[in-house]
């Protein structure tokens, strides 16, 4: 239906959902106002509670959009020039999947795990389109990783893999940055240190926004491209996951409560910094680009 992104017209104004629509993004707080002469209903100030609102909320989004045809500019911006948030600044989890493409199980030398192998994030790491990465003082060898993410739409458990599609949202674009000195070596019998290998701040760019599952009926299709300062380091298709979405929300919901807007992160494609030795440095712009959803753009920046 929707692209869907939390956004203010600049970081001192609050956060507001609004729609990416015709290269302009429609303000709902303005626009429910300029309609209805009214206080715009929760829904329209946080992206998970929009989420919660389940088919009532989108069917106001679309009636909203409907009545302001001719009148959007009066409560649009320009979308170079708002401040991004992520899609969704408090997801209850943060799901994301070790080695789950074919080619880049390859270039790194693993061989595909039995079942999904899971680690997590926390939401220190998440931060919107053109915000900075900050590049720590506790790691000389970041890296980065263009990944679909799938936006869970309402709450499950056990859920069966013919029924996944009822509880995804949408889809947007996701970063894992990554620590690789802090991740590696692994230790026996523990494995990869997950944590700082993984989870420092800012180190989970998402967006800019979220589209709806139904602008996107094969995600399968989808191209995953990523640039650092234009050159292209990661270049493939979503149809060599090794796991597949329902697969993945059927082993997750085994046993943990999905919720609405909870992130499950897909996996990354071949090229990475940690098979070709180009890490990230400072000042460097990466562009994670997903076809049908957008560009998600981040620069690095020197912890100071």
């Amino acid at each position: 239906m929707v692209k869907i992104l939390l956004f203010s017209p600049n970081p001192n104004e609050f956060k507001r959902v609004g729609v990416y629509e015709n290269n302009k993004v429609i303000d709902l707080v303005k626009a429910y106002e300029l309609l209805y002469d009214a206080k715009p209903p929760n829904w329209f100030y946080d992206t998970k509670d929009l989420i919660e609102g389940g088919d009532g909320a989108m069917l106001m989004i679309k009636t909203i959009l409907d009545n302001l045809r001719g009148n959007e500019d009066k409560v649009s911006y320009d979308p170079e020039k708002i401040f991004y948030y992520p899609p969704i600044t408090n997801p209850e989890k943060i799901f994301l999947l070790a080695v789950n493409y074919k080619a880049h199980g390859k270039e790194t030398n693993n061989e595909p795990p039995k079942e999904p192998y899971i680690f997590t994030k926390f939401s220190n790491a998440l931060i919107g389109h053109n915000q900075p990465i900050l590049y720590p003082k506790a790691s000389n060898k970041v890296d980065y990783e263009v990944e679909l993410a799938v936006i869970i739409g309402k709450k499950g458990k056990y859920i069966r893999k013919e029924r996944v599609s009822d509880y995804v949202f949408g889809y947007t674009v996701f970063n894992d940055i990554s620590y690789r000195d802090k991740q590696f070596p692994s230790e026996m019998p523990y494995g990869m240190r997950w944590v700082h290998g993984k989870g420092m701040d800012t180190g989970a760019p998402m967006g800019p926004w979220i589209v709806t599952k139904d602008e996107i009926p094969n995600p399968y299709e989808l191209r995953l491209t990523l640039r650092v300062n234009g050159e292209v380091r990661q270049d493939a298709y979503a149809e060599d996951m090794i796991f597949k979405i329902d697969e993945i929300i059927e082993y997750l919901s085994n046993g943990i409560t999905l919720k609405p807007g909870d992130v499950t992160s897909t996996g990354t494609p071949p090229g990475v910094g940690l098979a070709s030795g180009k890490f990230l440095k400072a000042g460097d712009v990466i562009e994670a680009e997903i076809s049908k959803i957008g560009v998600l753009r981040n620069y690095l920046v020197k912890e100071e």
